[in-house]
């Protein structure tokens, strides 16, 4: 168990802004749900999204003792903290030096690398790396081998004295879409070519899904045929899959300060260096986002919150702006860049500061 510090503040006003903060009964919501759905070895959560070996430890009690990684330094770092019961470097990785690295745990820790070319095979057999799987490619034009590949791949895996543990894909495009009917469709095709590519490959392993698609692989398990899902923003969720109706609460937000007020605007100290925007603008309940820029955030009352309060026959008058010093949380868009942002979060119910715990498994 990861040990429990104690945080200088106690209440959030207290805190230096930006800050990550992290709902704890929103997150024990999350944790506990998703361990129902998925318990035990079905879930090998992604720590990508979260970067802490701390909420690697609050996953790991509600039963979930495989993990998955995006990193060499989160492996490496999992591995140290005595999670190496099973890793899964879900990546390609043709630095020999780095996958030495993982090779030297290997007597205290069970490390898997995915591999999906004739590269990555020699350099996961020239650093020494004993287990791997094939990845392959099942509709996201990103890593991974064609299915037709696998085979042979694996052969050559084998070849090299590695073990083949099975298969692995990951139908990221298919994380979130407006037809949930069509999801589980388009899911259920993707999960076709990866179960004919372990028939082909061996090994026990057929690894694939995430947390926009959980429920797919959750209820329909004997047609999808995975053994484990690689869910991971579930833990902490963001805007990018608040609008699915997914059974997890929002547990993140980014704590900032006002620090300038206009009549139309004011802003706050939450911009790109504290935020992961590649999901479009955070936002800000009762409030619209205009823009981010390096160190703030505009934002404006928004107009159809204060319609919603007013008399029918009543004038709407403008919103005023927060005051300079108030706090206003931020709902980032993104929730893995996000945190890799920050070196800590504060674990808080309410306004009450409860912990602040380390983002350690940060960098490469």
């Amino acid at each position: 168990m990861h040990p429990k510090s104690t945080p200088s503040a106690t209440s959030v006003h207290d805190l230096p802004t930006p800050a990550a903060l992290v709902d704890v009964d929103a997150l024990e919501h999350n944790l506990s749900t998703m361990a129902s759905l998925l318990p035990g070895a079905l879930l090998r959560p992604h720590v990508k999204a979260h970067k802490s070996t701390a909420l690697a430890e609050m996953q790991r009690r509600h039963g979930h003792r495989h993990f998955t990684c995006a990193t060499v330094r989160e492996m490496v770092g999992l591995a140290n903290a005595g999670f190496g019961d099973d890793l899964l470097l879900a990546n390609e990785v043709v630095d020999v030096d780095r996958l030495r690295e993982l090779a030297a745990l290997q007597d205290d820790a069970l490390i898997t690398v995915a591999v999906d070319s004739d590269t990555t095979v020699d350099a996961a057999a020239g650093a020494g790396i004993r287990h791997v799987l094939i990845d392959v490619n099942i509709g996201l034009p990103r890593c991974g081998c064609t299915p037709g590949d696998a085979a042979r791949l694996a052969q050559r895996a084998r070849d090299r004295g590695l073990v083949v543990r099975g298969v692995m894909g990951y139908e990221g495009h298919l994380m979130v879409s407006d037809d949930r009917s069509a999801q589980q469709r388009d899911t259920l095709t993707a999960m076709e070519l990866l179960r004919a590519a372990a028939r082909e490959v061996g090994g026990d392993i057929i690894s694939a899904g995430g947390t926009g698609n959980h429920d797919v692989h959750a209820t329909n398990r004997d047609r999808t045929g995975v053994t484990e899902v690689q869910a991971g923003s579930y833990a902490l969720m963001d805007t990018y899959y608040s609008t699915l109706n997914l059974p997890f609460r929002q547990a993140l937000t980014i704590l900032g300060t006002v620090i300038s007020t206009h009549e139309k605007w004011a802003v706050i100290d939450v911009g790109l260096k504290s935020l992961g925007m590649d999901h479009g603008n955070p936002s800000i309940a009762g409030h619209k986002v205009w823009f981010c820029s390096d160190e703030h955030l505009t934002f404006a009352t928004d107009k159809r919150d204060a319609a919603a309060t007013a008399p029918a026959d009543a004038a709407v008058p403008r919103a005023p702006q927060p005051a300079v010093g108030t706090r206003v949380r931020v709902i980032p868009a993104h929730v893995d860049p996000t945190m890799a942002m920050h070196d800590s979060f504060y674990l808080v119910r309410g306004d009450e500061v409860l912990d602040r715990l380390p983002i350690d498994l940060r960098g490469w």
